[in-house]
């Protein structure tokens, strides 16, 4: 890696793609383009988890903030470790990744059964990626290819647990973690399907903000089973790792939509103060009361703009809105278009 490569990290790379997308801003000029590399008998679960995350990316907002492209090693079908093969874009001799703008992010993904053995064109589309100064990522043993090309030097990663042995021996000069998920400067890497998503979420506030991801989150973490009794968390504030205060909160919140509480009657109900709420929140959620009820209520009302034939009127209402002009404004800042305009396009 060139000493200029390793001055930059996540944020410097995305921003020089986008500047950071934030609620009320124009939509991105272009979206961020991953590029997924899929070896033979890759992990479908890793896979899917990954581009899921970018797909509803592009749902919560109106603007494509995500393109994705599928390589195949040496045909443009791969197959997954379910047996079921997947239709490419292109292959790796067919794709160039020296002209900037072809891909921001490029990720290899490994499954259980893939083989460890280095291919030595991915090892050469890899450097050339490191030498743009692209950002580099691998899923499960996915990895290991990033190792062949030197990208892990001297770095800690994430691997598949079954592949610590083959790492450490193989390749001295790289720290395999115990962890499930690392991120480094122009790296990315994770061990399985659950971290596939959390590292996509990563790379996606990078480059957008808490904003979007937290709204991903709503959507596919809406059955996250909790490790105690094996229940399922239908809400992210049942998330059982949160303080029972804090869980009260947010179900007071989701609870009362129609009619939102102030401030004050919230930290009333849980019997705390103001500041003790917004600590909370901060601590938990980075952000604040107030801005998390906001986007709980617009979040709502889109759903019911998109699924209902309901007034805008009426939706408003629904939501806690007292005056349509204050709804549409809220439903601009956040969503980028107003709210006629995004029914329109449903």
């Amino acid at each position: 890696m060139s000493d200029s490569s390793k001055k930059r990290d996540f944020s410097s790379v995305m921003r020089s793609t986008n500047s950071a997308y934030l609620p009320g801003d124009e939509a991105p000029e272009k979206p961020v383009k991953v590029g997924f590399v899929l070896l033979e008998h890759f992990s479908m679960m890793a896979f899917t988890a990954a581009v899921d995350a970018l797909v509803t990316a592009n749902l919560v907002r109106t603007a494509p903030l995500f393109e994705h492209i599928i390589m195949g090693v040496d045909s443009r079908m791969a197959m997954s470790d379910l047996g079921i093969e997947i239709a490419t874009n292109t292959t790796l001799e067919h794709f160039t990744i020296e002209h900037r703008g072809t891909v921001d992010i490029l990720i290899v993904c490994g499954g259980f059964r893939c083989s460890l053995e280095e291919n030595p064109t991915l090892t050469t589309m890899l450097k050339a990626a490191d030498k743009q100064g692209l950002i580099v990522g691998g899923l499960w043993n996915g990895t290991v290819a990033l190792a062949y090309a030197g990208l892990l030097d001297n770095q800690e990663c994430s691997v598949h647990p079954d592949n610590h042995a083959f790492v450490r021996e193989k390749f001295p000069r790289v720290q395999v973690s115990d962890n499930a998920l690392i991120l480094n400067p122009l790296r990315a890497t994770c061990a399985g399907p659950v971290s596939a998503l959390e590292m996509m979420l990563k790379l996606i506030e990078q480059s957008y903000g808490q904003n979007i991801v937290r709204a991903i989150r709503e959507i596919l973490s809406c059955d996250q089973v909790a490790e105690s009794g094996g229940t399922m968390n239908l809400q992210t504030g049942d998330d059982p790792t949160f303080p029972e205060t804090l869980r009260n909160l947010l179900a007071l919140m989701r609870s009362n939509i129609e009619e939102p509480l102030t401030l004050e009657e919230l930290a009333s109900h849980t019997s705390i103060s103001r500041r003790q709420m917004e600590r909370l929140y901060q601590t938990h959620l980075e952000t604040s009361p107030s801005r998390y009820y906001l986007e709980l209520r617009i979040t709502h009302a889109r759903r019911l703009l998109l699924q209902s034939n309901e007034t805008i009127t009426n939706i408003a209402l629904a939501s806690g809105f007292v005056s349509t002009s204050h709804f549409s404004n809220c439903f601009k800042d956040y969503f980028g278009v107003s709210p006629s305009t995004a029914r329109a396009k449903k």
